[in-house]
């Protein structure tokens, strides 16, 4: 679920907001590679702070653990909320990193075919003709079979057709 830049605004502080603003979309844009790993970085160190002080407070609730802080909030409700906003940047920080890769990886294999099509195109051109092979007037020749030639042993042939006979009239003896 989208949460407006109003409600961003008002649960974040001033720095908080302005990590949180360069990943909307304009300004998501105007990020290079190195800076959208940083804002990555800042990001889960953001979103993981506040997942953690959700957790202190659900468990305070429930009467599980002892309240820690004086001027936090009374409700696990905020901490919530900003992970969400938080979650939610991150996400679109990984969806501009996953499509920079994609691009990246589109104009690498772009690049690589052209490479591999100029060089078909090169070796075309040096490609001479094959020599005319045997002339008519030596008569006609016999073509060497590409199969390979097994010699099986003439006293194998049978043996094991044999030896299957002989077990089975073995066992219809026992019986």
């Amino acid at each position: 679920m989208s949460v407006p830049c109003k409600f961003e605004r008002s649960l974040l502080s001033h720095d908080e907001y302005e990590a949180i603003r360069v990943t909307h979309f304009p300004a998501i844009y105007s990020l290079d590679n190195d800076e959208l790993q940083g804002a990555r970085v800042r990001l889960r160190e953001m979103r993981d702070k506040e997942r953690t002080l959700a957790r202190q407070k659900r468990r305070e609730m429930r009467g599980k653990t002892e309240p820690r802080g004086g001027s936090f909030p009374g409700t696990a409700e905020q901490p919530l909320q900003r992970k969400q906003i938080f979650a939610a940047a991150l996400k679109r920080i990984n969806k501009e990193v996953s499509r920079l890769n994609h691009l990246a990886a589109r104009a690498a294999f772009t690049e690589s075919a052209r490479r591999a099509l100029a060089m078909r195109r090169a070796g075309e051109r040096m490609q001479q003709r094959p020599d005319g092979g045997m002339s008519a007037h030596h008569g006609m020749q016999p073509k060497a079979s590409g199969r390979r030639r097994t010699r099986i042993n003439p006293a194998k042939v049978g043996s094991i057709s044999q030896a299957t006979k002989n077990r089975q009239a073995a066992r219809d003896s026992k019986n």
